[in-house]
């Protein structure tokens, strides 16, 4: 076994050498190699990173990794821990991360002054609600925030409308401006673009325009895919992006679909937009979508609580964006305001009857006046002879929770109630207990012929229900 007596400097240099060979070469740019070894703790290697983001994702997701290397690397075992290096986290960001400015950009800087768009002021990282389906995007965004024009230069997001890609990209330059009020951030749509060279054209002022655009330290392009066909656009767009580029500032481009699939769009765009990081941000699912819902409820109505079922009954029934699950709330909240009506699933199923879904993604059909949870329940109490109340109580003998479960089946068959709704009907029963109730019944159902002909009767009688 090789000696314990290295350095920390000395332990991280072979640890690093082992991930560099062994993990992408943008994760290692990114979030291993401006580590700085600090100290070494018996065989715990502390290591310095810019941030508290920074330290949270390594410990998370590379600490683990690194250890074990460290029988390979250096002939025992070796923790490793982040912890923000107060020396970096003191210094200026341009200073650690970037080489220093030639000195007439300084001046140039300070002479034009630094300009900060009209940002969105939601549109931050704290407001930001990581999943699965954005993890990536969002870690080369912080990335990118500590460190604009070394790494991930361009950035390309891209996903379906409404999913966070502008809110993302304009958080970048919230933080960046927030380290350096100095930075002279450029955001604008395609479209607008666009615009300001045709009026550029019109009054002989493109000089003016190609200054104003190329000599900003960080330029944000939402909806590139609106480039296509534009010839001159992209003319200038291109020349834009390379005087950018070459000047190591930060390109921060979002888009419908990948940069290869924009139809219309030159080649020489297509591969510049693809030098750096390309990220997708795709549909949140079930999980995220409550954390969407539960975060935007807390922004909006502080003195207002949603109950957990109707978040939950929201989450399964909205699936389509960000965007409209954040409409949903908002809709919710002004309906039961208007009506004086607390916040339940059956107003929340009011209000949103035109957002609702059913699993397979087609709109939910409440409209049959007729057929409800309430009659479903009670042709099943009479078909079993017991009482509704039977149904809905947490009474679990066998007389009761056999019409249970197959008043459950139908509920969920004929009116596509989601798991939480059907639960809330139920006596307040959760979700689990539902997927019970109706594995049971599809067995009952598939090995019972008197069960299957009972319920062949009743769902005959409630489709007449239907008008």
């Amino acid at each position: 076994m090789e000696s314990i007596d290295l350095s920390p400097t000395e332990i991280w240099a072979r640890l690093l050498e082992r991930a560099r060979h062994e993990l992408p070469e943008q994760t290692f740019r990114t979030w291993l190699e401006p580590g700085k070894p600090l100290k070494l703790e018996g065989q715990t290697l502390i290591v310095g990173v810019p941030d508290q983001f920074a330290a949270g994702w390594n410990e998370a997701k590379h600490a683990h990794i690194l250890a074990g290397y460290g029988p390979i690397a250096l002939g025992h075992p070796i923790k490793v821990v982040f912890q923000v290096h107060e020396e970096q986290k003191s210094r200026p960001q341009m200073d650690f991360f970037v080489a220093p400015a030639p000195e007439e950009s300084a001046t140039s800087k300070k002479q034009s002054g630094a300009t900060r768009p009209s940002l969105n002021d939601r549109y931050t990282f704290d407001q930001f609600v990581i999943g699965k389906s954005n993890e990536l995007a969002a870690a080369a965004a912080h990335a990118i925030a500590q460190a604009p024009g070394k790494i991930y230069n361009p950035f390309f997001i891209y996903g379906d409308t409404g999913l966070g890609k502008t809110h993302l990209m304009q958080a970048i330059g919230h933080a960046i401006h927030q380290r350096d009020p100095s930075t002279r951030i450029t955001f604008v749509g395609t479209e607008q673009f666009t615009n300001d060279l045709i009026a550029a054209i019109q009054t002989r002022t493109q000089p003016e325009l190609r200054r104003r655009y190329r000599e900003t330290d960080l330029l944000l392009i939402d909806d590139v895919q609106f480039l296509k066909g534009k010839e001159s656009t992209q003319e200038e767009f291109f020349h834009t992006f390379n005087a950018l580029y070459e000047a190591g500032r930060q390109i921060v481009l979002t888009s419908d679909r990948p940069p290869s699939e924009i139809a219309g769009l030159e080649a020489r765009l297509v591969s510049r937009f693809q030098w750096g990081m390309v990220a997708d941000i795709e549909l949140p699912d079930f999980e995220h979508r409550i954390a969407i819902l539960q975060q935007k409820a807390q922004q909006d109505e502080l003195e207002t609580t949603i109950p957990d079922d109707v978040i939950r009954f929201i989450a399964e029934n909205v699936r389509s964006s960000v965007r409209e699950l954040e409409g949903s709330i908002i809709k919710l909240l002004a309906y039961a305001s208007l009506r004086h009506k607390p916040i339940t699933v059956d107003v929340a199923r009011e209000a949103l009857r035109d957002k609702l879904r059913t699993p397979d993604g087609s709109p939910a059909d409440y409209s049959a006046p007729g057929l409800t949870i309430d009659t479903i329940q009670q042709a099943v109490a009479k078909e079993w002879g017991i009482t509704v109340e039977g149904l809905r109580s947490k009474t679990r003998t066998k007389m009761l929770t056999v019409p249970r479960q197959i008043a459950i089946h139908l509920a969920r068959e004929l009116l596509g109630l989601q798991l939480v709704e059907i639960g809330s009907a139920f006596g307040g029963r959760d979700h689990s207990t539902v997927i019970h109730s109706l594995e049971k019944a599809t067995e009952m159902l598939e090995t019972d012929p008197a069960t299957r002909n009972r319920v062949a009767r009743i769902r005959t009688m409630l489709e007449s229900l239907r008008i």
